[in-house]
């Protein structure tokens, strides 16, 4: 009974180690597991394509090229004419609109009808001018004649300056009744009329029209407004705290707002207010380096205004890729061969100032004087390939 009891525990000390042991190469082998994946899929910032899948996503080695490149600041702004293209039409004497044809936006030019005004009033304007001159004419004739009078000595000379004066008074009124005529668009002499035309000051586009046929008006009331969209400028907004960086002359890139393309346009600085406004902002005047006729006064622009020019290490636009807030480039390991798979590492870089379709890129500490094969096309299909292999991961 004793050799009994001895083997019962041999045996089950044999159990518990054989249990042990397989309960020690069970939680090895998800380990085993994962290191076979990471060996298979490589690290998180590498990605390995074929030759096939080069071809097809376009893969174009190349690397850094040094270019000059602008700082400047980003700023908004909208397209505007000088005071002297923009002008407001008003009925000088005021009265009825008899008619017009303006719609807004209609060209116009210089002389051209804008509306007809009617007022009463205008009659009797007319017939004090047509009675003014007629005294005119007595008056002149009574002071020519008191003149030879007087040269005869068959009259005082008192009688002669009070003819002068006489003639002399009404001259001017004439001539003022006369100005005032022209001034609200009637005819001087001729036919009496109650309608005044009322005619554009100058060429160009109908920015408003505000009135309606048989509408009461003043002259203070503005009735067209015309604008001249040649010689059209930037104005900016720019921040007190830059405008210490602004200059005259300063070149201006700019594009916009309702531009699909983003085009980019020139000008060049040539004012710099010297008032800051309840914002704490300051208005910047530029002229454009060439005009075109199809821009509009009004129109919202995105600009940078260059404020320096340096010479720094660039990359194609193409090149910088970004996902969430960091911008990436992607460069060939020292495996990659010119046939065959290839593998590809995800630098993270600083994205600077883009112009011309070159970008300023700066590299990380760790990657400065490495030389670097950088894939300057097809790096979005590199990124995408990795990040979906992060996914079925």
């Amino acid at each position: 009974m004793r050799h009994l009891t001895t083997a019962f525990l041999l045996f089950g000390l044999l159990a518990g180690c054989g249990k042990k042991e397989d309960a020690a190469d069970t939680a090895a082998t998800p380990e085993a597991s994962t290191a076979g994946a990471v060996a298979e899929n490589g690290a998180a910032d590498r990605v390995t394509l074929t030759a096939d899948e080069q071809q097809l996503g376009g893969i174009r080695l190349g690397g850094f090229t040094r270019r000059p490149m602008s700082g400047g600041l980003k700023v908004n702004g909208v397209l505007d004419v000088p005071p002297e293209n923009l002008v407001s039409v008003s009925a000088p004497l005021g009265g009825f609109v008899d008619r017009t044809y303006l719609l807004q936006g209609s060209r116009v030019r210089k002389g051209q009808v804008l509306a007809t005004i009617r007022n009463p009033d205008f009659v009797q304007l007319q017939q004090d001018y047509q009675e003014t001159r007629s005294r005119l004419k007595f008056a002149k004739a009574e002071y020519e004649r008191q003149g030879e009078l007087y040269r005869q000595e068959v009259a005082p000379q008192k009688n002669f300056q009070r003819a002068q004066a006489e003639y002399e008074a009404l001259q001017v009124k004439t001539n003022a009744q006369a100005a005032r005529l022209r001034l609200a668009g009637l005819p001087i002499g001729g036919a009496m009329v109650s309608t005044a035309t009322l005619r554009a000051p100058k060429s160009g586009f109908v920015k408003a029209v505000n009135v309606s046929l048989g509408q009461s008006v003043t002259p203070t009331d503005v009735l067209f407004e015309i604008v001249n969209p040649e010689h059209l400028h930037v104005e900016l907004t720019v921040f007190e705290r830059d405008i210490p960086q602004v200059k005259e002359n300063q070149l201006i890139r700019f594009s916009l707002g309702n531009d699909s393309v983003s085009r980019e346009r020139t000008a060049h600085v040539y004012l710099i207010s010297k008032t800051i406004s309840d914002e704490r902002t300051v208005r910047v005047h530029a002229h454009l380096d060439r005009e075109d006729e199809l821009l509009l006064p009004g129109t919202f622009v995105r600009a940078v205004i260059e404020t320096n020019r340096v010479t720094v290490p660039t990359l194609p636009e193409k090149a910088v890729v970004q996902f969430g807030a960091q911008a990436y480039i992607f460069v060939a390991t020292d495996s990659a061969a010119k046939a065959g798979p290839a593998t590809y590492r995800m630098v993270p870089v600083t994205r600077g100032v883009s112009e011309d379709g070159y970008t300023e890129v700066r590299l990380p500490a760790a990657e400065q004087g490495r030389p670097l094969r950088v894939v300057t096309e097809g790096a979005y299909s590199l990124l995408g390939k990795l990040k979906n292999a992060e996914e079925e991961e």
